[in-house]
């Protein structure tokens, strides 16, 4: 083999070596960035790129959703209380090229930057909160920290999906102390509770008491009633039969009286009275017959 023929594989090959080094594969979860002599050169979509080594260089950036944890921290309540605070924020990168610039050429690190941005704007909310605020208005707490969040972080190419505030945890005796005040207030609840339900249930016996007294009221005005009636009853017979005869009167009044007790009776030769009953029974009079002299 002649020289020029060996120079030319090797050549060959050491082009193809470079080919081989140059290759670069980009995912789809991710974006490039071509660098050329350190100068920005061109934005690398998913697939296949080929470099020209040692004068290009392709920096990936991932852009799928991010978790960063703000390290936990002590934060003076307003009324001065420490409280160890902790968060999450989920972030990603944007897939346009501008966005994936942004978030190589305008901030260092992303990740470290928000994680201090994150700790400072949790300094600044929870400080102006007391530690009782602070745990119930955790929905507003996570509502300032992404407003905040996305306002500073508005130029590095990223999207701040949301944010948690994971835990704010008080002293051990403060905690304690809170524990018992809690306790308290649901006892205080449940004293109530029951108060309320015995209120309840003796408000129903009231009524029924109220309700059986109203029954009985009816009941002795009907028997009244009742009684009236039958009074009227006894004038107008009394008026009808005994004007002027108040012996008879009195002789009915008494068989009334021994008719009640279940008394046997014997009424006298005196036909007047027998007339009297049958005729306010519906039976015709008896007719007197004259005496023999």
């Amino acid at each position: 083999m002649s020289i020029i023929a060996k120079t030319i594989i090797i050549v060959a090959a050491v082009l193809f070596f470079f080919f081989l080094i140059g290759i670069r594969i980009v995912r789809p979860t991710h974006r490039g960035l071509v660098e050329t002599l350190g100068k920005y050169t061109g934005f690398a979509q998913p697939g296949f790129h080929w470099v020209l080594v040692f004068f290009q260089k392709l920096y990936l950036v991932d852009i799928r959703e991010q978790l960063v944890n703000a390290d936990p921290q002590v934060i003076i309540t307003n009324d001065n209380l420490n409280a160890t605070v902790d968060a999450q924020v989920y972030l990603k990168v944007k897939s346009d090229e501008e966005s994936v610039k942004s978030s190589m050429y305008n901030v260092t690190n992303y990740r470290v930057q928000v994680v201090n941005l994150a700790r400072t704007t949790l300094r600044n909310i929870i400080g102006t909160l007391s530690l009782r605020s602070a745990n119930s208005e955790r929905g507003r707490i996570n509502t300032d920290l992404d407003q905040t969040l996305k306002v500073e972080t508005k130029n590095w190419g990223i999207e701040i999906l949301r944010t948690e505030l994971k835990e704010i945890d008080p002293p051990k005796d403060v905690q304690e102390t809170m524990n018992k005040v809690v306790k308290a207030e649901n006892e205080k609840i449940a004293a109530i509770d029951f108060a309320t339900a015995a209120e309840t249930n003796a408000d129903g016996v009231k009524r029924a008491e109220i309700k059986k007294a109203e029954g009985i009221r009816q009941a002795k005005i009907l028997e009244a009633e009742g009684e009236a009636q039958a009074i009227k009853l006894v004038n107008e017979a009394a008026e009808l039969y005994f004007v002027g005869n108040a012996q008879l009167l009195r002789k009915l009044q008494a068989m009334e009286t021994a008719l009640k007790n279940n008394a046997k009776i014997v009424l006298p030769s005196d036909s007047d009275l027998v007339n009297v009953i049958g005729e306010m029974s519906g039976v015709l009079p008896l007719k007197r017959e004259p005496k023999e002299q």
